[in-house]
């Protein structure tokens, strides 16, 4: 059952915000690394060269310090660090878990490789994973960060299961540590937690399994504390209207890239969570013009009220190039200021949102 993100939206809206409609505007989590940033994780790793971890630390607090005030300058209501520390979305949990091992990579698709981890045993939580990352981000930021985190059925299933009698009850032990991770989070300040669970578009007959997995993410967690879930690319119909069960505030989809052929598989039945759209496309490293992305943003108008829509890049866009990356997203808040103006202004009939 849908939480109560009308508990725990308002809370990012900017004391100065200019509209009287607000559109929370975010980012999915990654981001285009800095060059140099690249080179420091090469240098720490070579024999011959002086550069060492602890150089290397403060070359992750200087990009995610930049990342951070990027976002800011584009205007984003909620920010994130761009996962500066951050490697494959999986691997970085699994090294931080009890109970993983890695034994190297494996060919995922052409020329790219994956560091595939096992898990060789019950998977314990031993210390925080992300909980100093958020307390230098929001020391650093001056907007609310969200905090997004690998969902116990991806680091379940794209793992190799040598330890439990089946994969689901890796998940559900996954999903009791990650709970755990959530409370250290909401202990430290966080009031903005993304679950990134992009392996149920690929087995999307498996939405129980991330439904009770997500029932014990979100145990104990308080109303004010907004839990959101990411599910990028995929058939949605295979999953809908089952997400309406999920105990989330936000349900985050990558629509953009498919030219929204799939939005009126959201309108019924009703949607209950608020909607994460995307509006820009993360696959293309083309800056789509603020004309579009309104356009883009109307298609949300057709599912859920304005004050249920939040609106974001279709994914995480650090395979682009920075510039672009950074293009998309300014383009991004302007699309959403001029819609909420235009909403409050009734230029657009929220009964037709797609009619001029």
């Amino acid at each position: 059952m849908v939480r109560n993100p009308a508990a725990n939206r308002d809370q990012f809206r900017p004391h100065d915000h200019p509209n009287d409609t607000f559109l929370l505007s975010t980012v999915v989590g990654s981001y285009p690394k800095p060059k140099w940033l690249n080179r420091a994780d090469e240098l720490v790793d070579d024999p011959d060269s002086k550069f060492d971890a602890d150089d290397l630390h403060e070359a992750h607090d200087d990009a995610c310090r930049l990342i951070t005030h990027e976002h800011e300058r584009a205007g984003l209501d909620t920010v994130v660090d761009g996962e500066m520390r951050r490697n494959e979305m999986v691997e970085f949990f699994a090294d931080r878990i009890d109970g993983y091992e890695f034994n190297g990579p494996v060919k995922v698709w052409g020329h790219n490789y994956f560091d595939k981890p096992s898990v060789v045993e019950a998977v314990e939580y031993d210390e925080p994973w992300l909980v100093d990352e958020f307390e230098f981000t929001s020391n650093v930021a001056e907007r609310p960060v969200k905090v997004p985190i690998t969902g116990p059925y991806t680091l379940g299933f794209w793992a190799f299961n040598e330890a439990y009698p089946s994969t689901e009850e890796l998940v559900y032990d996954l999903a009791d540590l990650v709970n755990e991770e959530v409370e250290k989070l909401v202990e430290a300040g966080a009031r903005y937690i993304q679950i990134d669970e992009p392996a149920l578009a690929t087995t999307p007959e498996d939405h129980a399994i991330v439904g009770e997995a997500l029932e014990r993410i979100a145990a104990g967690i308080p109303e004010e504390v907004r839990i959101g879930l990411h599910v990028c690319y995929g058939d949605y119909s295979r999953i809908y209207p089952e997400i309406n069960d999920y105990p989330i505030d936000e349900f985050d989809v990558e629509l953009c890239n498919g030219d929204f052929e799939q939005i009126p598989t959201f309108t019924d039945p009703s949607f209950e969570p608020d909607l994460a759209l995307g509006v820009v496309d993360a696959h293309t490293a083309e800056i789509e013009s603020v004309e579009e992305i309104k356009q883009n943003i109307r298609q949300g108008l057709r599912v859920v009220p304005p004050e249920k829509l939040t609106i974001s890049p279709d994914c995480g866009l650090k395979l682009l190039p920075r510039d672009i990356a950074y293009g998309k997203t300014e383009n991004m808040v302007t699309a959403v200021r001029e819609v909420e103006a235009e909403i409050d202004s009734g230029e657009i009939d929220l009964d037709n949102p797609l009619d001029d």
